[in-house]
């Protein structure tokens, strides 16, 4: 099964950051794909607040969702839409994804579960629960490829949420991203290898990359993994399209070969000796 990563660098217009999505449906859809990935905030990528709330807006009424669901429908593609900040009812925004129906029609909905509090080094600190909610459920969605369990970038250090998707019945893992540097250089291959071979699980990893227009920089190599660790996809640093394909039977031959998830017992509690 074919399916497509959209690498981008979004910026601080939304309008402009559709038209890369709404571009890249199509040529997901000329290549042979059959549903294609976009990285985390695809529809802004902005630290200055106080400007970003001014386009962060309900989901009802959000721009770039109605285009990527128009282009879904008029190529008969499905789009797993990494995530897009939008406004909540109580002011707070939500960092969510959206998987898209080849008929435009939204199938699931997954909201980031940890959020990024972080002190990455001299200078560079986040905290985006300082204006993000966090999410309050995991989420499985069936897509033409597969069983996907979604999640969103800084969710993927926490092996559990994964290890839950798996059991569950994910056969695939979604990890869209925009990954600093700093902590791309050192964590993100290790950490998505990881990920699918404790699990046993594909894992498609669309990622925000290079000099964006609020001053950030991120990291880019968008990976496709088997379930074996073996990378089938590695983007680099430049923005585009990359094509994978996954086997759906790997994940069965996988999963017999190192049955981790028939081996999995309940953690009992820790004792501390002293």
């Amino acid at each position: 099964m074919k399916f497509a990563l959209l690498q981008m660098t979004a910026g601080i217009d939304p309008a402009a950051n559709a038209a890369t999505i709404v571009d890249a449906v199509a040529e997901a859809k000329a290549g042979g794909a059959a549903m294609l990935f976009t990285p985390e905030m695809s529809n802004l990528i902005d630290r200055d607040r106080e400007r970003a709330a001014a386009s962060i807006v309900g989901e009802a009424a959000e721009p770039v969702l109605a285009a990527v669901q128009a282009a879904a429908k008029a190529h008969g593609l499905w789009v797993s839409l990494g995530s897009l900040a939008v406004r909540q009812a109580d002011g707070r925004f939500a960092n969510r994804t959206f998987v898209i129906d080849a008929g435009g029609e939204v199938r699931a909905r997954y909201d980031k579960l940890h959020l990024f509090d972080v002190n990455v080094g001299i200078g560079d600190r986040w905290r985006e629960s300082a204006v993000y909610a966090p999410g309050q459920r995991a989420v499985l969605a069936e897509a033409p490829i597969g069983l996907m369990g979604l999640s969103i970038c800084y969710d993927l250090r926490f092996a559990a949420l994964y290890h839950a998707l798996s059991a569950a019945g994910a056969q695939i893992l979604s990890v869209p991203a925009a990954f600093t540097r700093p902590t791309g250089e050192a964590h993100w291959h290790l950490l998505l290898r990881a990920r699918a071979v404790e699990t046993g699980c594909f894992v498609i990893a669309a990622a925000q990359t290079g000099e964006h227009e609020d001053g950030r920089t991120t990291y880019g190599h968008s990976l496709v993994v088997d379930p074996w660790g073996e990378v089938l996809l590695d983007m680099g640093e430049a923005p585009g399209l990359g094509f994978a394909e996954i086997e759906p039977e790997r994940v069965a031959e996988v999963r017999a070969r190192i049955p981790v998830l028939d081996h999995a017992r309940p953690i009992p509690a820790v004792e501390v000796a002293r």
